[in-house]
């Protein structure tokens, strides 16, 4: 149980912050300054353990489907579910489910985990279970090199106690160097042999094609055999399981098989599968992933981009028929400074339909990059909140989709919440 003083006053300044729509994570900055083991403290008796979820892309939408099949199976499940990936989130996140009394009312803890932040979170709470999805290139000012990457990631299945789960087609999990020195159990996710060419890992996107085979781990295995639109086929344990999805993107489809994998490893012989499968049909989109918000009686779609391999499957993902686009590319901390990645990705998809609106602190740089694509677009503005209302202007009678980096999708929302219904996220 964590100290209550700590928790009364990390309380009064959420409750302050909330009041002046300050940032979700300022709490639990204040309440580590007061009480460093506040984290450690609150996640040390939960009975089942803390589940971590990491890789570069896929976090926060993977730990909101294992969170919902998890509850599917009657557990009490204390999650982060803003996404705010940092410590500070994760204890701002226990100070809005705590009681008065620092008590959390939670069976097992699932957190989504930034990569740097991990190796020193693990060295105060071992997870029992850890979902690792993909290394890819990302923030290179923030992480350096991929293999740093990996690294990082290597440090969270080190300090797993019970079970790794792995993305089998990402070749610096699935390599030997990664598996061989780890003590815990090791478990696999992947896509067939047929569907490798659309799930590519970052080697083949930075490889003259894609690679057709990849070596695949010989443990129990939960597979996504086929896939049209919203409808996946997924197997494990020798037999073949149908589900028709709510969450858009192929990449959350393969989220969803890890997601799968990870639950199956976790209930053991207690899973329902029918209620894990029936609850992974009703997962909606986490906020700004996809997430859809009715402006005007118009469908307007928020994608989260961050990288070069996010963007390319947000745009692979998405049918820009149409819709009216509108890219918002932020450089703050959270976004990653280094812009650079934004010439990593093909936009020539965007052509027929152009694009209505550039905005965000780094518009004319993505502008130059739509242009060296001969991507046509109508306006650029760098204010977000003026280049929203002139988007919606424009393109109000289209269905609308944004492709955001994270904090202007955070400003998206905000900005759109005024006028729609946005769903709040505790």
């Amino acid at each position: 149980m964590a100290k209550i003083h700590s928790v009364l006053m990390g309380k009064a300044v959420r409750h302050v912050a909330r009041l002046r729509g300050g940032g979700s994570a300022l709490p639990g900055l204040v309440v580590e300054k007061i009480d460093k083991s506040f984290v450690s403290n609150a996640l040390a008796k939960l009975p089942q353990g803390v589940v971590l979820v990491s890789g570069t892309n896929g976090k926060t939408t993977t730990t909101k489907i294992v969170t919902e099949l998890l509850e599917s199976q009657g557990l009490k499940v204390f999650t982060n579910r803003t996404g705010s990936n940092f410590t500070r989130g994760i204890a701002a996140a226990l100070l809005a489910d705590m009681n008065l009394r620092g008590k959390l009312d939670a069976d097992i803890a699932v957190l989504e985990i930034d990569e740097a932040h991990a190796v020193h979170f693990v060295q105060k709470i071992k997870p029992k279970y850890s979902l690792l999805l993909n290394v890819m290139r990302d923030q290179l000012d923030r992480f350096g090199e991929i293999d740093h990457t990996a690294k990082l990631l290597h440090h969270i299945a080190s300090a797993t106690t019970d079970c790794v789960v792995i993305n089998r087609d990402d070749p610096r999990l699935a390599s030997e160097a990664f598996l061989g020195d780890l003590r815990a159990t090791i478990s696999s996710f992947g896509v067939s042999t047929k569907l490798l060419g659309q799930f590519p890992s970052d080697d083949d996107l930075h490889a003259a094609s894609a690679q057709k085979t990849r070596p695949i781990l010989k443990r129990d295995d939960t597979c996504l055999e086929s896939m049209d639109k919203n409808k996946a086929s997924i197997s494990y344990g020798g037999k073949t399981k149908q589900v028709t999805l709510k969450i858009n993107g192929i990449y959350n489809v393969l989220n969803a098989v890890g997601a799968v994998a990870l639950c199956r490893q976790i209930m053991g012989k207690k899973l329902d599968e029918q209620k894990m499968l029936e609850a992974l049909g009703n997962v909606t989109p986490a906020f700004g992933r996809g997430e859809d918000i009715v402006v005007n009686g118009k469908s307007c779609q928020l994608v989260l981009v961050k990288n070069p391999s996010g963007f390319r499957l947000g745009l692979q993902s998405f049918d820009p028929k149409g819709h009216a686009v509108m890219i918002a590319i932020n450089d703050n901390y959270a976004d990653g400074r280094d812009m650079s990645w934004l010439w990593d990705v093909n936009f020539d998809v965007l052509k027929n339909e152009g694009v209505a609106e550039v905005t965000g602190t780094r518009a004319y740089d993505m502008a130059l990059r739509l242009q060296y694509d001969n991507v046509a677009f109508s306006h650029v503005d760098t204010d977000i909140h003026r280049a929203l209302k002139n988007f919606l202007h424009a393109a109000d009678n289209k269905p609308k989709r944004i492709y955001c980096t994270y904090t202007a999708m955070l400003s998206l929302r905000r900005e759109l919440s005024k006028i729609a219904d946005v769903k709040e996220i505790e």
